[in-house]
């Protein structure tokens, strides 16, 4: 069963991070969402925080086990936000069950295929060696030359913890994404369609979903609206966060 942190009550919310993230990215904004009248369930999806860990790492895995802790926890419909691969795994969650979807939030991602684009990343990941039991501080200076931006060092980061009292590990399953570096750029399956209600947000500042994607984006989701948070870029609940909470409870109410 998927981790999760489960705050507030009234309508059921899903929070599904991205590549490399946990639910832990969402608490500020989980906790504004529950103060507007939902149960919100932040998870973690499988081989990342502290859900398990899986050598099956694919969309249909993963939205799977979405469907496993709806059951689990009596969710007859939710409404979910996803963002960037989490977003993904919404998208396949909707089209495969759409039942069991009320409304349906879309951050930073388009239902196409994206080339993989995390090899710098994962192979700076994979260069620090926990063996030699490296404090925080070597860590960071391990990831430097290959992550050189400070807020996606600072975002992977908060991955670390201590497997035991003398050495750090990452709470994702780095091995696995080093294996299936294809699986995250995967396209929604063809003729896929969700007629609810959808909202797709974007950063002004990402090109994750550029304007010619609207043609795809409707062909699955008809019922669909695209929105724009100025000043972001792909991580635009954390690089403006007031700005998307505003424009994601106004469309979840």
């Amino acid at each position: 069963m998927l981790h999760s942190k489960i705050e507030g009550t009234g309508t059921p919310l899903l929070i599904i991070h991205g590549f490399l993230g946990m639910s832990d990215n969402w608490k500020t904004l989980a906790t504004q969402y529950a103060a507007e009248g939902f149960q919100v369930y932040a998870l973690d999806l499988r081989n990342h925080g502290r859900s398990f860990h899986s050598e099956e790492f694919t969309y249909e895995a993963m939205a799977k086990d979405i469907l496993d802790y709806c059951d689990a926890h009596g969710l007859a419909t939710v409404d979910i936000i996803g963002h960037s691969m989490g977003g993904k795994v919404a998208m396949l969650f909707a089209v495969t069950h759409p039942e069991k979807v009320g409304k349906l939030i879309v951050a930073d991602i388009a239902p196409k295929y994206y080339a993989p684009h995390h090899d710098e990343i994962l192979d700076a990941l994979n260069a620090v060696d926990f063996s030699r039991k490296p404090s925080r501080a070597d860590v960071e200076e391990i990831l430097k030359p290959g992550i050189p931006d400070f807020g996606t060092r600072q975002f992977l980061m908060k991955n670390l913890y201590w497997k035991t009292p003398e050495q750090l590990a990452f709470r994702f399953n780095l091995d696995v994404f080093s294996r299936n570096r294809d699986i995250v750029g995967e396209q929604l399956p063809e003729y896929s369609v969700f007629e609810k209600p959808v909202l797709f947000i974007r950063g002004a500042n990402s090109r994750y979903i550029k304007d010619e994607d609207m043609d795809l984006i409707k062909a699955h989701f008809p019922n669909t609206q695209l929105q724009t948070v100025a000043n972001a870029g792909h991580w635009l609940h954390a690089e403006n966060p007031q700005v998307f909470f505003e424009k994601t409870v106004s469309f979840l109410k």
